[in-house]
């Protein structure tokens, strides 16, 4: 969900954890993550459209993901 989300954008999506980068449009850089629920992260978007990509994202994590 998150990759995909991700995806609809051109802005380049990284995610930082506990001192590793990685692209937070690869489904195997968002899986070796490793982020349990809880896990403190760094979002960082650029590009012409990173504010609508960060909003959406954003928007992701505060609901959830869709889970209850």
């Amino acid at each position: 969900m998150l990759v995909r989300a991700a995806a609809r954008y051109e802005a380049d999506f990284y995610i930082y954890k506990d001192g590793f980068e990685i692209n937070g449009k690869s489904i195997i850089g968002v899986m070796t993550l490793a982020a349990e629920q809880g896990a403190r992260l760094t979002l960082v978007f650029t590009g012409d459209d990173a504010k609508h990509a960060a909003d959406d994202i954003q928007h992701l994590f505060e609901d959830g993901f869709g889970e209850e």
